[in-house]
């Protein structure tokens, strides 16, 4: 792959099945869809866009390869949803994406980017711990029953 050719892209509403699937395939991989994932990934304009938050893709030629979200929690910004398309794993895309957000995120001058993973997925943790991503305390009740670390990036 030529990464060269890799765009990143805004949401469309044209792509909101890529959305969905992208997500739904990692989740029913490693974990299960929660219902607060269904209701994101069904509804992405009224519970990410219209509250404020973000949805950008990883477009390799015409497809669809990659996709993340950073979305409005009132009282901070959370880099959520992010999938890469597996035949496409393993070649950066994920960092690009991260690194994009967090590009993005410094320009609209947040004060920082929290996350939250699952500690049996070590190369997203690893890879969120050399972007700068220092684990938090996590609250007692965080919206994610599969959630057992949460990460911070001061910007």
């Amino acid at each position: 792959m030529d990464n060269t050719k890799l765009e990143i892209i805004a949401y469309q509403p044209a792509y909101a099945k890529d959305f969905y699937d992208l997500n739904v395939a990692w989740l029913q991989k490693y974990f299960y869809v929660e219902p607060y994932d269904e209701k994101v990934l069904s509804n992405p304009k009224a519970y990410v866009l219209d509250v404020g938050g973000f949805i950008f893709l990883a477009k390799y030629n015409s497809e669809i390869v990659g996709v993340i979200a950073l979305i409005n929690q009132k009282t901070f910004f959370e880099l959520s949803k992010m999938a890469v398309l597996p035949k496409y794993q393993g070649l950066k895309i994920g960092q690009q994406l991260v690194n994009f957000c967090i590009k993005f995120a410094k320009e609209k001058e947040w004060k920082s980017i929290t996350l939250y993973s699952h500690r049996s997925l070590v190369p997203a943790i690893n890879l969120y711990k050399k972007m700068g991503f220092k684990e938090v305390e996590l609250e007692k009740d965080v919206h994610y029953e599969r959630a057992n670390i949460k990460m911070l990036l001061e910007l």
